[in-house]
């Protein structure tokens, strides 16, 4: 059995600061430690269950959070920035389930701990079929091209919630709750930690049950900006089409290729961002 991990920061349990999460500050290598123990615990857990291959996506901010010698289960680690796949860089079809672990909630979310949708400097919303949608949702995109279930989902509630329109399959484990955007309250990581290792034995156990992410096709993203230079630099990419000042929208069967334009129009208005 071969999982596959997307690794967030922001969903571990203890973490509720952006100094804790972005390398070259004093706090980092405590919350690096947080993270990387809570990325074992799943893949512990799934071991036992009988999963026996693994390949990890390093997937916060530069990418280089987790230590390859650190990972349990002799895991592929695939780390480093500008991947052409982002957050789900790696998978493909010969994987037997997708786990997102330390995930958070959307930018939208009314409580959810540094909460923001890939990038929040130009990103004021984002929807799949009109439905308000997080790095989770997006990401089910690619898991449900290459038709792989989503067994595990790890963060705080509001990421439990969001994931019930696309995955509801899924075991969720909430190791936090959000009291605001830079405030929780978080389990001890010992418990953080046992309950991932329960939850992601329980999601191979029922591995046979899940179903992949579905999404009625064909799927309409839409994406809100802050500022209306950012829609324009979108219209640069094929297929975008503008609906509002601050609004686009892009329309297509290919999961794929839905994916893939969202990652460029992500990477290209980053150029935009005040600074």
């Amino acid at each position: 059995m071969k999982l596959f991990l997307s690794t967030d920061f922001e969903g571990t349990s203890g973490i509720v600061a952006w100094e804790q999460i972005i390398e070259g500050n004093p706090e980092y290598a405590q919350g690096r430690k947080l993270l990387t123990d809570e990325v074992n615990a799943v893949i512990a857990g799934a071991q036992e269950a009988g999963a026996h291959e693994f390949v990890v996506n390093d997937a916060h901010h530069a990418m280089r959070n987790l230590h390859p010698q650190d990972l349990l289960g002799r895991a592929t680690l695939i780390t480093g920035r500008h991947k052409p796949l982002y957050m789900m860089q790696g998978l493909d079809a010969s994987f037997d389930g997708v786990c997102f672990v330390s995930y958070h909630g959307s930018i939208g979310a009314e409580r959810a701990i540094l909460s923001h949708t890939y990038n929040p400097g130009a990103i004021w919303e984002v929807r799949i079929n009109d439905e308000v949608v997080g790095e989770s949702g997006l990401n089910a995109l690619v898991a449900a091209h290459y038709g792989v279930p989503i067994i595990l989902v790890s963060g705080d509630a509001a990421t439990a919630q969001e994931v019930q329109t696309f995955a509801p399959q899924a075991e969720t484990v909430v190791v936090k709750d959000s009291i605001g955007r830079f405030a929780a309250v978080n389990l001890h990581p010992e418990v953080a930690c046992e309950m991932l290792y329960a939850g992601a034995k329980r999601a191979v156990e029922q591995l046979a049950q899940t179903q992949p992410p579905h999404f009625k096709l064909p799927v309409t993203l839409e994406i809100t900006f802050l500022v209306a230079d950012m829609a324009d630099m979108a219209l640069w990419i094929r297929g975008v089409e503008r609906v509002g000042p601050r609004t686009v929208k892009v329309v297509s069967e290919q999961l794929l290729d839905l994916y893939r334009t969202f990652v460029t129009i992500v990477t290209l208005t980053r150029s935009l961002v005040d600074r």
